[in-house]
Order: C-alpha cells, then structure tokens, then sequence
C-alpha cells in the first residue's frame, strides 16, 4: 500500500475528505492539480510538507461531517445528483449575487482600487464559461454517464454515444475546469487572497467573503467531476 508521501493529493482528497480544508486553507490545488503527488503539490504551494503530514494525521481522527462523505462507492447517479443539486445550483444561485456587488464596490470604490474593475472582468468570464459549461454537462455528459450506468448495472453493453469514446467530452470538460480555476487563482491575487482594504465597508467586505465562498466550492465541485465522477465513467466504459 502507498504511503501518504507516494499518493497523489486526489488519493488523499478521496480516501480522506477531511483533508480538504486542510488543502484549501493552505492553497494546496486538490482538483485540477489533484494529479501531483503530495510533496510537488506542497513545493508549489510553497508549505512544509511535514506540516502538512502532521495535519492530514489529525484531520484522520476526527469526525466526518455529511458533505464531506465519502462518493467513491456510491452509484454515479447520486454523485451526479450531488454535483447538479449543490454544487451547480450554488453557482447559478450565486453568481447574479456577486455581480450585483461587484458593482455596487466598482461604482463606490473603483476609481481608487484599479484591481476591481479587473476583478469584476475575470468574474464575468468565469461565470459566462461556467453556465455553458454546466449545461453541457447537464444535457449531454451526465445524462449519458446515467445511461452508462443503467447498462452495466443490468448487464447490457455500453451504449453508443454520439461523441464516440466518453474520454472526448470529459477531456474538455476538464479544461475547462482548469480554465474556470486558473481565472479565479487570478481574481485571489489581484484581491491579495480576498482581504479587503483597512476600513474598507461592509459591501466590500462582503464582495470578498462570497469570492473567496465562490472559489472554495467550485474546488470542491471539480474534486468530484475530476478526481471521483470522470475516472470512473471512464472505467466503467472500459470495462463495459
């Protein structure tokens, strides 16, 4: 069995949930960059990676909450289920939210913070490209998985798709994935890791709190496309 030093941080993610907050609150990429092995991913995030091993044995011991169970076993139905039900809806949820006071913060306060106007362009983009994205998840990849899924579980082949091969739609749906995080890495930066200026007003205050919510969910939401969902449709494929 490998040990935690020979797993990629998506084993680690997968096999241990809690690990999670313990990546997101050091900046360790634990979706698109899920791939690395533990040590490459604390060398670019620039941490100590005994520290690191320190926390992921503590967050072993503790509790599991319900959303952070484990989705490796259950039918991808239900993982579908959970990405639509949650985490798609909390973008559409969200996102007119944010625009609405990024705004009211440009408006007030962009001519003396150039970074806002920037900000509120990068946003634009991710949540054009996330709602094109999500559809053709919603109408053509989930719903073939669904069917995918049905087949194998009632012993009928794999059905045909136009799309050939599911590799195809997952491969473009996983760049987009990491276009969708490189353009919200760039929004953390230009925010300076979503803190607002000393005295800065509530509406400020609480356009970062929603950016930084914003990112944190869209990183779990691509955990479970790329780390959990698309392996195994792409092995159920393989092996149906």
């Amino acid at each position: 069995m490998a040990t935690t030093l020979e797993k990629t941080v998506r084993e680690i993610a997968l096999e241990n949930p809690a690990s999670i907050r313990i990546f997101e609150s050091l900046g360790i990429d634990y979706c698109c960059g899920g791939k690395r092995p533990l040590s490459d991913a604390c060398s670019r995030a620039s941490v100590d990676l005994t520290r690191v091993l320190e926390l992921l044995v503590q967050a072993g011991q503790e509790p599991v909450g319900p959303e952070a169970a484990e989705w490796t076993g259950k039918p991808l139905s239900e993982l579908i289920g959970q990405i639509v039900g949650k985490h798609h809806a909390y973008v559409r949820q969200e996102t007119p939210r944010i625009d609405a006071l990024l705004a009211r913060v440009l408006a007030r306060h962009g001519a003396d913070r150039p970074e806002i106007g920037q900000i509120e362009q990068l946003f634009s983009a991710v949540s054009q490209e996330l709602s094109t994205h999500m559809l053709k998840e919603e109408q053509v990849l989930f719903p073939y998985i669904a069917k995918m899924e049905q087949a194998v579980q009632a012993g009928n082949p794999v059905p045909p798709a136009f799309f050939g091969t599911v590799q195809r739609p997952i491969a473009n749906m996983v760049a987009e994935h990491d276009d969708a995080g490189a353009l919200l890495a760039r929004i953390r930066e230009l925010s300076s890791g979503y803190k607002a200026p000393v005295g800065a007003c509530p509406t400020y205050l609480g356009l970062y709190l929603a950016l930084e919510e914003f990112e944190h969910d869209l990183h779990q939401h691509i955990h479970l496309e790329n780390n959990a969902l698309f392996p195994r449709a792409v092995e159920m494929e393989q092996a149906g």
